[in-house]
């Protein structure tokens, strides 16, 4: 009998990952009501961080679905050290789902549609509008961010009910045939069966998402298995004037953070799409970018908001970061003379399931992972392309079967294919 596959450590993942698939291919969707700035903001994204990687893929994967390259400090690291012809960083994906309107969970609008695309991705980027247009219209006629929030999310935790309503004939369909029972015999559920569906009832009648809630690892397994949108973890993106951005404040910031606390909580990123997109105008001239930057600082700095922290930059990078974040999302690197690459994969990876997403062979036939930390590669490696400095400071070891990937390893997998296919 062959030795069973290693699973991965979720001790220490937020519940919305446990829910997550298992897989390293995640992505993010904008969700939000019509022209809010989702497929300009979906533009801003894809664009960003292109000069990092010349030979990178970085096409539209068609209109809607993008790749967004992952903002890294210690893969530009290994990318000058090495200055290898072939430069790989790792990507985002993100789609631009589009707009959702009161009713969708009825088939309103898009409908059924809509929410099919928001159950195809892995992690929601929740985006309202707060900022005024006599060009952009509002679906509502009028800019209420709350309002939107509250409608957003209806729509969401209806369709998970609807869902809900027939959770119990599958569940009992499940049972039925496994234990033989006849069509009109009393079906038993389990205990811990009721339990998750009675604690995910209560939470999408209160508007409040599945994976904010508290769960034992039983209730996990199978609530995971019931297709909920809501169990998706939320980054909220909130759209401000250039204005409002620059002065870091909005009267809606605050009403926004109280309806996000009330609702489960999240990361809130307060954004102007305006501002991002003048930026991103001036791509390809460092010295007009930074011209554009420290105006916008100036200004903040006439209305007496100095400091560090009304700096303006662009927020573009801390977006990708939280996405990927919220999908519990890491990188490890494989670096050479030919190619430095950053690979991803979910928090708690083994290293034999990380050394499958280079090759399924790595993973079939792994024998040992050789690993260093980034930070010890860069203190000690003494500007050499090598990591001969490493190893003499006893620094690069050995990992086997159970070892836990952490952030930012730098790898070298052993295998042999021979021996893991008997």
């Amino acid at each position: 009998m062959p030795p069973k596959k290693a699973q991965k450590d979720t001790s220490a993942l937020p519940l919305s990952a446990k829910f997550a698939r298992c897989k390293n291919t995640l992505s993010m969707g904008f969700v939000g009501l019509p022209n809010v700035g989702k497929s300009t903001i979906t533009n801003l994204l894809c664009g960003a961080n292109h000069a990092e990687a010349a030979n990178y893929p970085f096409c539209t994967i068609d209109p809607n679905e993008v790749q967004c390259i992952v903002p890294d400090q210690k893969f530009k690291y290994l990318v000058d050290t090495w200055k290898s012809p072939s430069i790989i960083p790792a990507a985002l994906k993100v789609v631009d789902i589009a707009g959702l309107i009161k009713g969708a969970s009825e088939g309103a609008g898009l409908g059924n549609a809509f929410l099919s695309h928001i159950a195809a991705v892995d992690g929601i980027f929740h985006l309202v509008r707060a900022f005024e247009s006599d060009e952009i219209i509002h679906v509502d006629d009028s800019i209420d961010p709350v309002r939107d929030l509250d409608t957003i999310q209806s729509e969401l935790c209806l369709k998970d009910q609807s869902v809900m309503e027939n959770v119990v004939n599958i569940e009992k369909e499940r049972v039925r045939k496994e234990k033989g029972l006849s069509r009109s015999a009393d079906v038993p559920l389990s205990e811990t069966f009721q339990s998750a569906f009675d604690k995910v009832n209560k939470l999408l009648a209160a508007q409040t998402p599945v994976q904010t809630g508290s769960f034992t690892e039983g209730e996990i397994e199978l609530i995971r298995d019931w297709g909920l949108i809501t169990t998706k973890p939320q980054v909220y993106v909130v759209n401000m004037t250039k204005k409002s951005f620059i002065r870091k404040g909005s009267k809606w910031l605050p009403k926004i953070k109280e309806w996000v606390d009330s609702h489960g909580g999240g990361t809130i990123i307060p954004m102007s799409a305006a501002f991002e997109q003048e930026y991103a105008d001036l791509a390809g001239d460092a010295a007009a970018q930074k011209a554009f930057l420290d105006e916008c600082t100036a200004e903040a700095a006439k209305l007496g908001l100095k400091g560090p922290g009304f700096a303006c930059k662009s927020v573009i990078p801390r977006m990708i970061r939280a996405g990927r974040d919220a999908l519990c999302l890491q990188s490890f690197y494989t670096m050479g003379p030919k190619e430095v690459r950053a690979w991803t994969i979910q928090r708690g990876t083994l290293a034999p399931q990380a050394a499958g997403v280079i090759h399924t062979d790595f993973e079939k036939g792994f024998i040992k992972a050789e690993v260093c930390n980034f930070e010890d590669f860069k203190k000690l490696h003494g500007g050499e392309k090598s990591v001969a400095k490493v190893k003499e400071a006893g620094k690069y070891r050995q990992e086997g079967k159970s070892y836990v990937m952490q952030d930012g390893d730098i790898c070298v997998f052993m295998h042999n294919i021979a021996k893991g296919k008997k």
